[in-house]
C-alpha cells in the first residue's frame, strides 16, 4: 500500500509494527512464558497428587475439575482455533513446552541433529499414536492420564532440547506432536512475515545475529505453517516484515503437499481422531464390544474380560468404578482404526476420483508415460488434500470442544446452542474447503466440466465424514 510507504499509518505499516514490537518486547515474552510454565506445571502436577474428585465436584469447588476444564475445556480447542486465525502464535509465544525445550537446549550439549529425527513421517506417528494413547487411558476424566501424555511429552521435549541443538526447537520442529496439526492450520493464517528478496541481497553493514528456534531458512521463508510469529527476525535486513495476506494464498499457490501431509490430513484429522471422538457415544461399540465378549466366553476365554490393566496402559480406576478390560481396549483400538479406514478411505478414494479429472501434469525426469500419469496423479491428490484443512481443523475442534460442553452442562450452563452452532461451523468449513479445491483445480485446468468434476469427486468423499458428525451430534 501507498500509505505505507508515504505516512506509515497504513494497514501494512501498522500490522509490521506488531511485528516490531515483539521483536523490541522479547524479555517481556520471556517473563510472560515462564508465568505460563509455572501455571501449566500447576494444572499439571497438583491434581495429580489429589484424590479423585466425586459426582459433587465442581469447577467451583475442586481443583481437578478446574485443571480438567483448563486443559480440555478451554486451552486445546482455543490454541487450536488460533492457529489460522494468528498464525502459530501460540507456539512462538505461549507452549510452555516450547519455552522448556529452547531452555534445555540452551544449556544443553548442543548435538547434531540426528537424521532419524528428520523423517518426514513423525507428524502423523506422533499425532496419531497421542491421540490412540489418550483414549486408552481417557485422558480427558484424569489427572494421571494427563500427567503422563502430556508431562510426558514435556520431559521428551527437554531431552531433546538438552541434547540436540543450541538455543533451538528440535523438539517442535520435527517431533512434538501436534506440530503436523498446526503446519497445516497455520496455512490459513492471515498473516506472515513476508521476505523481500531485493532488501535481503542489499549490502548491509553489520547485521545481528537472529535465533530462529524453529530452524527456519529465514531468506528463502515463503508461508507461515513453519513459522512461529514470535517476531524475532522482524526488520531483519531490512528484508522481514509481519505483512496480511489472503488466508487462501499458501495453500493455493505455496503449498505443494506430500504423502506423510496428505497421511495426516485425510487418516489422522479426518479418520482417526473422528474415531477417537466418537467410540464412546457410539452403540456400535457396544454392540461390538458384547459379541466379542459373547464369541470368547463361549469359548471358556476369560482373561480378556478382566479389568486388571494398570493405569497407564488402559484406563484404571476401580475407586470411581470406571476400569476398561483388555477387551475395552481391543475393541477401541478396532473400533478407531476402523473408522480411520472407512472415513479416511472413502475421502481418499475421493481425492484419487477428483485427480483423475484433471490433465497429466508433464513433469521432467519421468521419461514412461506411465510414470507421469502415477506422479501426476498423485501429485494431484497431495495438492488438493491441502484443501481439506479448514473442514479438518474444524472437525478436531468440534470434538476437542464435546469436553468442554459436557463441562459446561456439570455445571448447569445451558447448551442448546451448541448444535446449531456446530452444524454452522461445519457448514462453513465444507464450502471453504469446496472453494479451495476449486481454486486448485483451476490452476490445472480451465474446463469447467472438469473443475467441476474435481469438486464433485472430493465432497462425494467427504459424505462419511459429514454423516460421522451427524451421527455424533443428533442420533447418538
Amino acid at each position: 500500500m501507498l500509505e505505507a510507504a508515504s505516512g506509515g499509518y497504513g494497514w501494512r505499516a501498522r500490522v509490521a509494527r506488531v511485528g516490531d514490537f515483539l521483536r523490541d518486547h522479547q524479555r517481556a515474552i520471556r517473563i510472560m512464558q515462564w508465568i505460563i510454565v509455572g501455571v501449566y506445571l500447576a494444572l499439571l502436577i497438583v491434581p495429580a497428587v489429589l484424590p479423585l474428585p466425586d459426582r459433587t465436584a465442581s469447577v467451583f469447588n475442586n481443583l481437578t475439575i478446574v485443571a480438567q476444564f483448563a486443559f480440555w475445556g478451554v486451552w486445546w480447542p482455543f490454541v487450536l482455533i488460533s492457529i489460522p486465525l494468528l498464525g502459530r502464535a501460540w507456539c512462538g509465544l505461549f507452549c510452555p513446552e516450547g519455552t522448556l525445550t529452547e531452555w534445555a537446549s540452551r544449556h544443553g550439549r548442543g548435538g547434531a541433529i540426528p537424521r532419524w529425527m528428520r523423517w518426514g513421517g513423525w507428524p502423523f506417528v506422533a499425532f496419531s499414536l497421542t491421540t490412540i494413547y489418550g483414549q486408552l487411558v481417557s485422558v480427558y476424566q484424569y489427572p494421571w492420564a494427563v500427567a503422563a501424555i502430556l508431562g510426558g511429552s514435556t520431559i521428551a521435549a527437554m531431552i531433546v532440547g538438552y541434547l540436540y541443538g543450541r538455543n533451538k526447537r528440535v523438539w517442535c520442529k520435527y517431533l512434538c506432536p501436534v506440530n503436523g496439526v498446526f503446519n497445516a492450520l497455520a496455512k490459513l493464517a492471515p498473516w506472515y512475515y513476508r521476505v523481500d528478496a531485493e532488501a535481503w541481497r542489499a549490502p548491509v553493514r553489520r547485521t545481528e545475529t537472529i535465533n530462529c528456534a524453529p530452524l527456519l531458512p529465514l531468506r528463502h521463508m515463503q508461508g507461515a505453517a513453519e513459522c512461529h510469529m514470535c517476531g524475532r527476525c522482524s526488520d531483519y535486513r531490512g528484508a522481514i516484515t509481519l505483512s496480511p495476506r489472503s488466508p487462501e494464498v499458501e495453500i493455493v499457490h505455496i503449498a505443494e503437499g506430500s504423502g506423510w501431509q496428505t497421511m495426516l490430513i485425510v487418516f489422522g484429522m479426518m479418520g482417526l481422531a473422528v474415531g477417537a471422538f466418537l467410540w464412546s457415544a457410539s452403540p456400535w461399540f457396544v454392540t461390538l464390544k458384547q459379541g466379542a465378549a459373547t464369541w470368547l466366553v463361549n469359548r471358556d476365554i476369560y482373561w480378556p474380560l478382566v479389568d486388571n490393566a494398570p493405569w497407564f496402559l488402559l484406563t484404571h480406576y476401580p475407586e470411581v468404578n470406571d476400569s476398561f478390560s483388555w477387551l475395552d481396549g481391543a475393541v477401541i483400538l478396532v473400533f478407531i482404526f476402523g473408522a480411520a479406514l472407512v472415513v479416511g478411505g472413502a475421502i481418499f478414494a475421493g481425492l484419487m476420483m477428483a485427480s483423475r479429472c484433471l490433465p497429466v501434469c508433464q513433469r521432467p525426469g519421468v521419461r514412461n508415460a506411465v510414470g507421469q500419469l502415477m506422479r501426476s496423479r498423485l501429485e494431484g491428490v497431495h495438492k488438493l488434500a491441502q484443501g481439506l484443512i479448514p473442514l479438518a481443523g474444524i472437525g478436531v475442534f468440534l470434538g476437542l470442544s464435546a469436553t468442554t460442553l459436557t463441562l459446561l452442562q456439570h455445571e448447569g450452563v445451558p447448551t442448546w446452542w451448541a448444535n446449531p452452532l456446530r452444524f454452522t461451523l461445519l457448514g462453513l468449513a465444507l464450502a471453504w474447503s469446496l472453494r479451495l479445491v476449486w481454486r486448485m483445480a483451476g490452476l490445472r485446468t480451465r474446463q469447467l466440466g472438469r473443475r467441476l468434476g474435481v469438486v464433485a469427486s472430493v465432497a462425494a468423499g467427504l459424505l462419511p465424514f459429514l454423516w460421522s458428525w451427524w451421527l455424533f451430534f443428533v442420533l447418538w
